[in-house]
């Protein structure tokens, strides 16, 4: 695996998240107010849950240096938009999925493939599990490969690995009547990503 690049930093911001109608910022008390059957009660609507817009912050670390960006993702059943700006990359760097087409737009242009990840192997020479980022965003497996589930004191995820993956969650937020992860981080290797959500705005049904 090649070492993580310019160009592809910004990508790892996208998977740090990726990225989620009504409006809420997440805060927490002390013990967060979780109760032990909340998880389970929530379960089916959190996996019917397709919708949303994500606002947060994502910071990534590597053997060699630590960097942050901002992250603006839109989630819909059809179609996925990932903008990502700060310090790195040339401010703009937009990833948008839309039936079975994705596409990569930065200041080196536009990139077309029939995966994300295979549009990430083409431009960048690696990839990663952008496919999965839906599910570990909501706290969540993905449905297409082996996993591993720890759960805390509450029976809610803790840390998850899947697909090389190591997701630990580290903090929650009540966002109208579903809880939702406010700060995760992830590993690959050397490559480590901190995803903290100032704002999600999750379409639930009722």
């Amino acid at each position: 695996m090649r070492r993580p690049t310019l160009a592809i930093r910004w990508f790892a911001m996208s998977l740090a998240l990726a990225l989620l109608a009504g409006c809420a910022t997440p805060g927490t008390t002390p013990d967060d107010g979780r109760s032990a059957d909340q998880w389970q009660a929530q379960q089916e609507r959190l996996e019917a849950l397709d919708t949303w817009i994500l606002i947060g912050k994502a910071g990534l670390r590597t053997s060699r240096e630590t960097t942050s960006a901002n992250l603006d993702w839109s989630q819909h059943p059809h179609y996925y938009r990932m903008l990502i700006s700060g310090p790195f990359g040339s401010g703009r760097n937009l990833l948008e999925g839309r039936e079975g087409r994705f596409t990569l737009t930065n200041a080196e242009g536009r990139f077309e493939a029939s995966s994300p990840e295979s549009l990430m192997q083409q431009q960048l020479g690696w990839s990663l599990p952008v496919s999965s980022l839906s599910d570990w965003i909501r706290g969540l497996p993905a449905d297409h490969s082996d996993y591993r589930l720890e759960r805390d004191e509450r029976g809610f995820p803790q840390q998850l690995e899947q697909d090389g993956w190591q997701i630990v969650y580290r903090d929650w937020a009540q966002v109208e009547s579903l809880w939702l992860p406010r700060r995760l981080s992830m590993e690959y290797d050397d490559l480590s990503v901190t995803l903290v959500v100032t704002e999600w705005r999750p379409a639930i049904d009722d």
